[in-house]
């Protein structure tokens, strides 16, 4: 039976293609803010990091009222790290638009959403976004995501489906339109659409409850709180009902709050019906994939599959000579606490504290999934060190299994072939490329362990002028040794801040990480020797004064800009015996073990050859 006033949409897309721009424009289309309401832009992106990064991190859910019928739409991020966020919501919806840019068409990471979305059976209507953009050719984007989804398997109906459902829009400008040129300049021709052409949830309202758990939400009031889809029945506020876990294992519950999407917020009820999606308060430890039913007519539906993640990191307690100087919480104890608290919220995330209890080691797909964690804690006040990311292998018939993934540049011609040979060094292989006139498209199948570090030498090699994704693709055999970093580092022989004069010494000989003034400690990295080995350094060197002037005495020292890491390429850039410091103000790297003398005795009991001195 169709639920004919409810339609449940997923919006999907590559990074930056408008979105949640879009959303914005159907809430104003619909009267979602009062008359003056100071509203924001991209009121979806409400977490500050969504705003900075201009990228949708979590799902999220809101409702729209057009002509009689809830429209649930589901904002899903764009960025493969939070593929697990994408894979979970989809299960909650009856149909999807795919937003494309109007200039530069599909992009890779389209390409890893919209696979989900057709593997779902989803009915895929497409927006054609930014027509009014310089360089906007609408009917090419049309072209190549049809051509997309053909690649990645749709079924004929989806492929006739999406031809015959296509919006132009300009989502920061408010409009929508059936043709690129007709000259409507509001959103209804989208949501008209929507309306009559997306499919009704097909579902049963008279049979037993069944609803699974695709999010968590998590309040300090009431813990946690599942939401989800109803697939039949209906649930009732103070209903008692069974819990199915994953493994298959079932307890009984009651239903202490209920509540359904209204506009951007959620709005508590006394009961949700089949085809609408739910927030349930009440079911103690509730998990992702989890189904409430009924417990006399108990329905079993598929359990739902997370890709594993890939990469893990050691968060510990900062035991640098600076600590407590720019942080409010630097504790172990406070360290584990947060990290235990994520555990509950974010279960994309495997999160366990070390057997030695040294530190907690947090496993996530990706740096910037793992990233964005740390972001956050700096901003609450949190000081901690973490190790370099480890990726995460498994053994399959004996044979060690590790991840690997599929990589795309796209690149001006004359850089392809240093692009290749990047690639090349870091155990990638190419398995596609195409040639333009004005850019060259590569795709590389790669082991997560050469990812690491790899962006910032594609955009030296291209001088900026390149676009890198990558996403995971599968567990393949582990392909041998990966070569390291080349370059030793510069490293403090002392804590004292840094001094312009010795600094305009070790330019010459690599690359500076700090500028004069900046607090330096022994055992911080200062910079990059431009040949192999790790070079100590002072940095606190200053002139020696004489009474003789010279006729160059009074000329300032030159210095260079120093390179400045942003959280994730400290992560990518540091070796196994370094560690990134993090601080609410800094991102400081340095060597695990701080003085020369321990870096020696270590060298000696592990039979390394360490030239640190150069």
């Amino acid at each position: 039976m169709l639920q004919k006033t409810i339609r449940n949409i997923a919006i999907i897309a590559h990074v930056d293609h408008g979105k949640t721009t879009l959303v914005d424009g159907m809430l104003k289309a619909t009267d979602a803010f009062r008359e003056g309401q100071q509203v924001q832009e991209r009121v979806l992106d409400s977490n500050d990091q969504e705003r900075e990064r201009g990228i949708t991190i979590l799902s999220k859910n809101i409702s729209i009222e057009y002509r009689g019928v809830k429209i649930n739409v589901i904002d899903t991020p764009g960025h493969a790290d939070f593929g697990g966020e994408v894979e979970r919501v989809l299960k909650m919806a009856d149909g999807a638009l795919l937003l494309v840019d109007a200039a530069e068409g599909p992009m890779p990471q389209t390409r890893f959403v919209l696979r989900h979305a057709i593997a779902a059976h989803l009915q895929v209507m497409i927006v054609i976004n930014k027509i009014d953009r310089d360089g906007a050719n609408p009917e090419n984007a049309l072209n190549q995501s049809l051509d997309l989804m053909m690649d990645l398997g749709a079924t004929d109906e989806q492929l006739e489906f999406a031809m015959e459902h296509v919006v132009y829009a300009s989502a920061v400008n408010g409009y929508a339109r059936l043709a690129p040129d007709d000259g409507n300049m509001d959103m209804y021709p989208l949501l008209d659409m929507i309306v009559d052409e997306m499919p009704a949830p097909d579902v049963d309202l008279d049979g037993p409850l069944a609803m699974q758990c695709v999010t968590i939400d998590h309040s300090d009031y009431v813990g946690r709180i599942g939401i989800g889809r109803i697939y039949s029945g209906t649930i009732h506020d103070g209903d008692d009902i069974l819990v199915v876990k994953n493994d298959g294992s079932r307890t009984m519950a009651r239903v202490k709050q209920l509540f359904t999407f209204d506009y951007l917020g959620r709005k508590e009820c006394d009961h949700a019906e089949a085809g609408d999606i739910a927030a349930v308060v009440g079911i103690d430890r509730t998990d992702i994939g989890d189904v409430y039913t009924d417990p006399e007519n108990p329905v079993e539906l598929e359990p739902i599959e997370i890709d594993p993640p890939t990469l893990s990191i050691v968060f510990e307690a900062s035991t640098s000579p600076l600590v407590g100087r720019d942080g409010d919480i630097v504790g172990g104890r406070q360290l584990k606490e947060r990290l235990m608290q994520e555990r509950e919220n974010n279960v994309t995330m495997r999160i366990e504290e070390l057997p030695d209890k040294t530190g907690v080691e947090v496993a996530g797909r990706g740096i910037l999934h793992l990233s964005v964690l740390m972001e956050a804690m700096r901003r609450e006040g949190f000081e901690f060190q973490v190790g370099r990311p480890r990726v995460l292998f498994k053994k399959e018939h004996g044979q060690v299994l590790e991840p690997v993934e599929n990589a795309v540049v796209e690149c001006n011609p004359e850089f392809s072939g240093k692009v290749i040979e990047v690639f090349g060094n870091a155990g990638g292989t190419m398995t596609n490329m195409e040639t333009g006139t004005t850019q060259t498209h590569l795709e590389f199948s790669i082991p997560t362990r050469g990812i690491m570090g790899l962006k910032s030498r594609i955009m030296n090699v291209t001088h900026g002028d390149a676009v890198f994704y990558h996403t995971f693709a599968e567990y393949g055999p582990y392909a041998g040794e990966i070569g390291a970093r080349q370059n030793g580092a510069m490293i403090s022989m002392s804590t004292e801040k840094a001094v312009a004069y010795a600094l305009g010494t070790l330019q010459d000989r690599g690359t500076l990480f700090i500028a004069p003034g900046d607090e330096c400690y022994e055992g911080m990295l200062v910079g990059e020797r431009s040949r192999p080995g790790d070079m100590t350094v002072n940095v606190a060197r200053s002139k020696n004064l004489g009474n003789q002037r010279s006729s160059t005495a009074d000329i300032a020292v030159q210095l260079t800009p120093p390179k400045v890491f942003s959280l994730e390429e400290a992560l990518e850039y540091i070796m196994d015996d370094e560690l990134v410091e993090v601080t609410p103000h800094f991102i400081r790297m340095r060597k695990r073990l701080l003085t020369e003398v321990e870096r020696r005795k270590w060298a000696v009991q592990h039979g390394k050859v360490a030239k640190l001195n150069g």
